[in-house]
């Protein structure tokens, strides 16, 4: 997927692309035509960094109803040339989201698109998947001729189609044409249901990779050959190790994590911290600083997922390395260490943001360890990368860490939490906003009300308040 450009976080474009829920709040005060202006950029050109776990759609989509958006700029996008060209589902993956909330919300309009594009558009599996949530059983037996013939008859067609059936995230469609009146439909479809099954199973009695009465050597020699390959196979060849070797196997697999292959190394350094051996650390150490590229990356894996005393001592020692070992141990000591090392961990922290921006991958884990341990001086960088990243996820993060370390939370980010695009997000600003501001009154009884709502969401808003009842 191409990587999104993020408009300023002072901007309205830029706070909709993020998911705030300022970007909800400044497009309702701002001219109608540049708020549907910077909603259909967002829809249009997907903003998530991580498409498959960020959200975004019932954002958009509810911003879409409080503005009464058209759709002619989505139908455009939706049925442009490129959607020949760029079937990715990453082109239009967003767009068919929001009309699926959109006709969930009684949107006629976003129904019938979502009919029309499953019918002629590339990315038909993901606007049936919309359908099947939302659709009658008529609109969906209405889609089985047009769907069905995309598949030719030919073998190769035959196979296409039971990989679609098979590889369904919504059966309901598939399950509703095996049973059409219509034989030539039913017939294939089943046929389709039939050869997915028989497909699965026949994966199930070719497994690949270690089998019983392997050797430690033989394990070694596995995760190599994926090495040269091109496939990362140290994971489950370390876990193959913990059935495969005896105590007796200690000093070749000690042997093989400071000298070995590069597969060898990298599965014997996995294998021996993950059973916390005595040699772990001094060989993780090691291999960081003489290792390949491949084995340094997973010394470092492999360290932080210790769990020992040991290696929390020792992350104490290295957490002020230059060095990727170090930025492993301030991430353990966010997540294992005690209120003694909250200056360790607001150090990496600090450093983390100035050298890799409010984007970078290990603040998920320092932005955790900073609420976990209550480091109250560290609220300013959390303030910070609430506003400045990208991710809705490591902002929902850095919003649970302020509202353990910042006394202004509740009055302050945890009201525009309210209209966030996650759902955590909105649980957790449930839980917190103060009531004094109206808006927040009237969110929470429209986030009780409202039927797209996350079931966990609506329990935290019911604990504040009660429908036409008294504000907690």
């Amino acid at each position: 997927m191409f990587d999104p450009v993020i408009a300023p976080s002072g901007t309205l474009l830029g706070l909709l692309q993020r998911g705030r829920g300022d970007g909800t709040l400044h497009a309702l005060t701002a001219p109608r035509a540049e708020a549907l202006a910077a909603l259909n950029h967002c829809v249009l050109r997907d903003p998530r960094h991580d498409w498959q776990v960020e959200n975004r759609s019932l954002y958009y989509a509810r911003l879409h109803l409080d503005l009464n958006g058209e759709l002619d700029a989505i139908e455009a996008h939706l049925f442009d040339p490129e959607d020949v060209l760029d079937p990715e589902e990453s082109r239009t993956g967003l767009a068919l989201a929001v009309l699926g909330h959109l006709a969930s919300y009684g949107r006629r309009d976003a129904l019938e698109l979502l009919r029309k594009y499953a019918a002629s558009g590339a990315n038909w599996a993901w606007a049936l998947d919309e359908l099947a949530l939302r659709d009658d059983d008529a609109g969906l037996r209405a889609l089985a001729a047009p769907v069905l013939a995309r598949f030719p008859t030919d073998p190769q067609g035959e196979a296409e189609l039971a990989a679609a059936v098979r590889d369904a995230f919504e059966p309901r469609p598939w399950r509703l044409w095996a049973e059409d009146p219509r034989e030539s439909v039913a017939a294939r479809v089943r046929t389709a249901q039939e050869a997915g099954c028989f497909d699965r199973w026949q994966r199930q009695m070719r497994p690949t990779g270690p089998r019983p009465g392997w050797s430690v050597q033989a394990v070694f020699d596995w995760a190599q050959q994926g090495i040269e390959r091109g496939a990362a196979l140290h994971v489950p060849a370390a876990r193959c190790l913990v059935a495969v070797a005896g105590p007796e196997d200690r000093p070749e697999i000690v042997r093989a994590a400071r000298d070995g292959t590069e597969g060898a190394r990298c599965t014997a350094l996995r294998y021996l911290a993950d059973s916390n051996d005595p040699a772990a650390l001094e060989l993780i150490e090691a291999a960081v600083s003489d290792g390949e590229r491949a084995v340094a990356e997973a010394a470092v894996d492999a360290f932080e997922r210790m769990r020992s005393i040991a290696a929390v001592e020792r992350a104490r020692g290295w957490a002020r390395r230059p060095d990727a070992l170090g930025a492993a141990a301030g991430r353990m000591l966010a997540c294992r260490g005690g209120t003694k090392d909250s200056d360790l961990v607001l150090g990496a922290l600090r450093e983390a943001v100035r050298g890799e921006g409010p984007d970078a991958p290990t603040l998920w884990t320092l932005v955790d360890g900073a609420g976990r341990l209550g480091i109250v001086c560290a609220a300013p960088v959390l303030r910070h990368v609430y506003r400045e990243t990208a991710s809705s996820h490591l902002r929902g993060r850095a919003a649970r860490a302020l509202a353990a370390t910042d006394p202004s939370f509740p009055a302050g980010f945890a009201v525009e939490c309210l209209w966030d695009c996650e759902e955590t997000t909105r649980e957790l600003a449930a839980r917190h906003a103060e009531t004094g501001d109206a808006r927040v009154v009237e969110r929470l009884r429209r986030l009780a009300a409202d039927p797209a709502e996350e079931a966990e969401v609506q329990t935290a808003v019911r604990s504040r308040i009660a429908p036409d009842g008294p504000v907690a």
